[in-house]
């Protein structure tokens, strides 16, 4: 009885480690990340051209990047440890990039008024929410489809207690 306590359900992803699909995926999004991240910033600052329309351009890679940042979320939906372990290994590649971004274009960090630091604190508070509504949606449709309360003795047996 006490071993089974110990034994981690098979499906269930409480208290185990990250596993290399998990990191996988995360790392490759990390990629994604990043790689959007400096089509955007050699697109922006490159191309004349697409000046006219800076807010269509601006909104579609805001968009592309909001897609790659909900790929983990959407991946690991119902397993919230697995769900933050791949966000923050993309995020932390993500934040990586930002970092090095900002050697080669001078007055990044300033002109979104968001350091590395303050990035990567965003990324993990966000990413941290994400896993916790997911694990309270879970217990909320766990605890809906399941009886809480347990299941009332015959009364004979009650009557036996009570002496």
């Amino acid at each position: 009885m006490i071993e089974d306590a110990f034994r981690v359900r098979s499906g269930s992803s409480m208290d185990a480690p990250p596993s290399r699909p998990v990191l996988k995926f995360g790392f490759y999004t990390g990629i994604a990340m990043v790689s959007e991240m400096a089509v955007a910033l050699v697109v922006i600052n490159r191309v004349a051209a697409l000046e006219r329309y800076a807010l269509e351009r601006n909104a579609f890679f805001m968009g592309c990047f909001f897609v790659l940042m909900l790929a983990p979320v959407c991946r690991f939906l119902r397993e919230p440890v697995r769900m933050f372990s791949a966000a923050m290994t993309a995020w932390v590649i993500f934040v990586a990039g930002y970092y090095l971004a900002g050697f080669y274009f001078d007055r990044l960090f300033d002109a979104l008024h968001r350091g590395p630091v303050l990035v990567l604190i965003e990324g993990a508070v966000l990413y941290g929410i994400a896993a916790v509504a997911s694990w309270v949606v879970e217990m909320v449709v766990h605890a809906c489809r399941h009886s809480i309360a347990p299941g009332r003795r015959a009364a004979s047996a009650a009557a036996r207690h009570a002496r």
